[in-house]
């Protein structure tokens, strides 16, 4: 799944993994519900232990032990895997989350093909956002590595990603009902699972998380282990960032949250009709894209400026990687 793979945030990697579904993520589900995956969490010496010699048992905890250690270490790499995401996209808003959620539904292979195909329709509706998204990428990893960023062509491309994102629903009505009337009941409680997942880690890491945050897997501590900045680097970048964005109409995530527990809601009804869902839909994905977009740009103008010329030539590379995140570069 390339850079999508788990969510972080306070809750363990373990039972993020297991909300995701992304231990038994391929075709592994018969009947239409989500796999489990609790087999991958643990390890089988676990259980096995208490009935050998003690040695042999000591062996055993031992190499359950590492066995776990490691999975541990695997989430939480895959947790921050999809924090970056994350932090780096917003043009698809709610429906990029279904979109996502897909993926991670392990569905009957009598199934796959048509919600597929779904998806790939999903994906084709996102792509004038998508697009947009990726020239607000671009004029960000050009300003990097110049040495300062147009804010104005920022701010005019963060409202380009916000105008085509809100048109988003608008053109995805028919396919998300399609979706919806494919899965089975369990499926699509599955699928707002997921759904409620993708949220809650874009909020944890947009709206949720501290701009200036030093803490391990925060932003600033990422990009201080990127570019190997200095204490005083990271002193500077932190006092341009003290002062967090204040909350407007404009950028209040009240707006995803209420179109989240919509979707939810109408989505695991037996009859559902997405046109009904346009008004907080539009004003969710207006929302991510704009807030998640602005808040992205906001990081790197306080960045830029005390980074050297190799780190800035680094961390422009790295921004254009992003382009290729699955996902954002999915949609043909």
């Amino acid at each position: 799944m390339g850079h999508i793979r788990s969510m972080g945030g306070t809750v363990s990697g373990l039972v993020l993994i297991a909300g995701l579904g992304l231990a038994a993520c391929d075709n592994g589900s018969s009947g239409g519900a989500a796999p489990s995956t609790s087999a991958s969490v643990t390890p089988p010496a676990a259980t096995s232990a208490a009935a050998m010699p003690s040695a042999s048992a000591a062996s055993s905890a031992a190499a359950a032990g590492s066995a776990q250690a490691g999975s541990t270490a695997d989430d939480e790499a895959l947790n921050e895997e999809l924090r970056d995401y994350h932090r780096h996209h917003h043009h698809g808003g709610v429906t990029m989350f279904i979109s996502m959620a897909i993926d991670t539904l392990g569905l009957d292979p009598a199934k796959k093909a048509p919600i597929e195909k779904i998806q790939s329709d999903l994906q084709a509706k996102m792509v004038p956002a998508r697009d947009a998204e990726h020239d607000l990428l671009s004029t960000i990893a050009d300003g990097v590595a110049a040495g300062k960023i147009d804010t104005a062509k920022v701010d005019a491309a963060v409202a380009k990603v916000g105008t085509a994102s809100a048109g988003i629903h608008a053109a995805t009505t028919d396919a998300l009902t399609q979706l919806h009337d494919a899965l089975a009941p369990a499926e699509r409680a599955a699928l707002v699972d997921k759904v409620k997942a993708h949220a809650e880690v874009w909020r944890k890491v947009n709206v949720d998380e501290k701009a200036a945050s030093k803490e391990k897997g925060a932003h600033l501590a990422k990009l201080t282990e990127l570019l190997s900045l200095t204490p005083d680097q990271v002193d500077k970048i932190t006092t341009a960032l003290s002062a967090d964005m204040p909350v407007t109409p404009q950028n209040d995530p009240k707006a995803v949250d209420a179109y989240v527990q919509a979707f939810a809601t109408a989505f695991v009804a037996d009859k559902f009709d997405a046109k009904s869902l346009a008004a907080p839909a539009t004003a969710s994905a207006g929302h991510i894209a704009r807030h998640g977009g602005a808040r992205m740009a906001r990081f790197f103008e306080a960045v830029t400026p005390v980074l050297t010329p190799d780190q800035r030539t680094k961390l422009a590379a790295h921004l254009r990687e992003r382009l290729d995140d699955q996902h954002a570069s999915a949609a043909k």
